[in-house]
């Protein structure tokens, strides 16, 4: 039996939702593994053949303490994409750093600057999205259409991200496209409720299985393909969130620290992910 260790974070001690699937998924073809709190002190890393980040939801809020636990990890024991991709990925200014691929329009935003920032985004799009460049979950998204924009006082510690609005985001929402060893395997459609631009469920949105689109899955490919590119090393799991913007799909967001997989609506991708997991314990 080979051992590996599934991390995650205190509040969801036994992992994302349908966390159970990929335990039994990874049982029968072999190999033992659990969920492990990431900054339990009483977890042995070193004693896994492999570490596999999945619901670590609080990383963004601990991001330097989270990133000094990857390197300390990786240096005992195999690591799932690894620290260096991590702290690449923690920062939203990843989608200045794609190489081609299309991306919604992004502007970075420090607070010095703040104003005069905001205002050049607000001149170019009208009305924009902004976020923390360390976020996730829909945490701390304003929208606001002008500088004085009484919404803009919801804003987290910053620095931020400025984007254009996409409308779309409202009527069509948003695909995301689970690309595995370098494949797109699945593809989940998210869609927000009433004027929410957020399609998380916390704040009323509604994710379904979709077949997998070829148009969404080669955006996905090429957004996977420049990360490998620019870290120098292909990432062994992601997920690619898309959008619709001027009639072609663009990425909103590429996630390689601790992406959902949605195994309560796509089941079968515990199968996916375990084969993967099988694979890289077969190359070391």
């Amino acid at each position: 039996m080979t051992r590996v260790l599934l991390a995650t974070f205190c509040l969801l001690p036994d992992g994302e939702a349908g966390g159970e699937l990929l335990l039994a998924a990874l049982a029968e073809r072999g190999v033992e593994a659990r969920w492990a709190v990431w900054d339990d002190p009483a977890v042995d890393w070193a004693s896994a053949d492999l570490v596999a980040v999945r619901s670590t939801w609080d990383y963004h809020r601990r991001c330097a303490e989270f990133l000094a636990w990857a390197r300390s990890v990786e240096r005992s024991t195999r690591l799932l994409n690894g620290a260096d991709a991590f702290a690449w990925n923690a920062d939203k200014a990843y989608l200045l750093d794609l190489g081609g691929v299309a991306t919604v329009p992004t502007s970075l935003v420090e607070d010095p600057v703040l104003v005069p920032t905001l205002a050049a985004a607000l001149e170019r799009w009208g009305t924009v999205v902004v976020k923390p460049r360390t976020g996730a979950g829909g945490v701390g998204v304003v929208v606001a259409d002008r500088v004085d924009d009484p919404r803009l006082e919801g804003l987290v510690a910053g620095p931020w991200v400025a984007q254009p609005l996409v409308e779309s985001v409202r009527t069509a929402g948003e695909s995301s496209v689970h690309v595995l060893g370098g494949v797109p395997v699945s593809q989940v459609d998210k869609r927000p409720a009433g004027g929410e631009i957020r399609v998380h469920e916390l704040y009323g949105g509604h994710a379904a299985p979709a077949p997998l689109d070829p148009a969404r899955a080669e955006v996905a490919r090429a957004a996977v393909a420049a990360a490998a590119a620019r870290l120098g090393a292909a990432p062994s799991y992601a997920r690619v969130d898309l959008v619709e913007l001027a009639g072609a799909w663009v990425v909103s967001e590429l996630e390689l620290i601790e992406p959902g997989l949605y195994l309560d609506v796509v089941p079968g991708l515990a199968g996916r992910f375990a084969d993967l997991v099988v694979a890289e314990l077969d190359r070391l």
